[in-house]
């Protein structure tokens, strides 16, 4: 497992600090109409090679709170959100949404449309993606003919996740969970690939988390569809057989692997710092995603 050296997380008044991740800190409000509720806030931490950089890419958490934002409005009708309000703490504004508190599903629901990383290589390895067989002779960007499902474990911070079989889902939450997560999961990405299409951008792969409520119910959680947690590549680019330029943080890691940097991430040792040139090219690939995708000026 990797020292991810998160720091700790700001103290906020009327909240009680609950866990950190690479990138977002949650809490649970003590105080205030939405006392019981969660608060989760997304900070401007960046994490590559499964380390969290020393360095913050300035605006990073409120662009991705406010991508999640208009998605889970463009996908109200497909399944609801865990999003309460986002009358948020002064200490937050703009980059924190209060939500719900669910029972998450154990599970990574990824669903992929193109065959790229970790899915490449297993296709490669096994001529299958999570023990779904694909055609013979797909190559780096191939469109599937219909988008799959491929779930994966959820890692302990710092590990990997881990792709596994529609089967090993079904023995973790049942299948009647299995299926409604699986058919969610691919309808939820179909209406994103089609709205990103529409806005030259190709949506090759995503990951999604879903919590149920106490009542019953299954909630799309966490964050969504923003670089974070998804694969987004500009469709006039876009030539199978090559990798994809892509709007994340794909200038870190390359920067990071570069002579320049003269780092390994077999090294053992934490990354160094990022030059200004390094942070503002992705801060700029960030604006750039949710800008071309919303159409609105950031």
């Amino acid at each position: 497992m990797a020292e991810l050296n998160i720091p700790p997380a700001p103290a906020i008044p009327g909240a009680t600090h609950l866990h950190s991740g690479k990138v977002r800190d949650l809490y649970r409000l003590t105080e205030g109409p939405h006392a019981g509720h969660l608060l989760m806030v997304a900070s401007d931490r960046i994490s590559a090679y499964d380390f969290v950089l020393d360095t913050t890419i300035p605006d990073k958490g409120e662009i991705l709170t406010r991508m999640s934002l208009w998605w889970f409005d463009q996908l109200a009708d497909v399944v609801p959100s865990h999003v309460v309000s986002t009358e948020v703490p002064a200490e937050v504004a703009g980059r924190a949404v209060i939500c719900e508190r669910l029972e998450m599903f154990p599970v990574e629901c990824v669903a992929r449309g193109y065959l790229t990383g970790s899915g490449l290589r297993e296709y490669a390895a096994t001529g299958e993606v999570c023990g779904i067989a694909l055609p013979s002779g797909l190559v780096d960007g191939s469109r599937l003919e219909a988008p799959i499902f491929t779930p994966a474990t959820k890692a302990a911070l710092g590990d990997h996740d881990e792709n596994v079989s529609f089967e090993a889902v079904v023995g973790t939450v049942g299948a009647e969970t299995a299926e409604a997560l699986r058919d969610l999961t691919l309808a939820v990405y179909g209406r994103a690939e089609q709205i990103a299409r529409g806005r030259g951008i190709l949506l090759a792969d995503t990951k999604f988390e879903f919590g149920a409520r106490p009542g019953g119910g299954i909630v799309l959680a966490d964050e969504v569809l923003t670089p974070d947690s998804s694969r987004f590549w500009p469709a006039d680019q876009w030539e199978p057989g090559r990798p994809t330029p892509s709007y994340d943080k794909d200038v870190i890691r390359k920067w990071l692997v570069s002579e320049e940097s003269g780092w390994s991430p077999a090294s053992g040792e934490a990354p160094p710092h990022l030059p200004d040139h390094v942070v503002e090219q992705a801060r700029a690939k960030y604006v750039e995603a949710y800008e071309r995708l919303t159409g609105q000026r950031f």
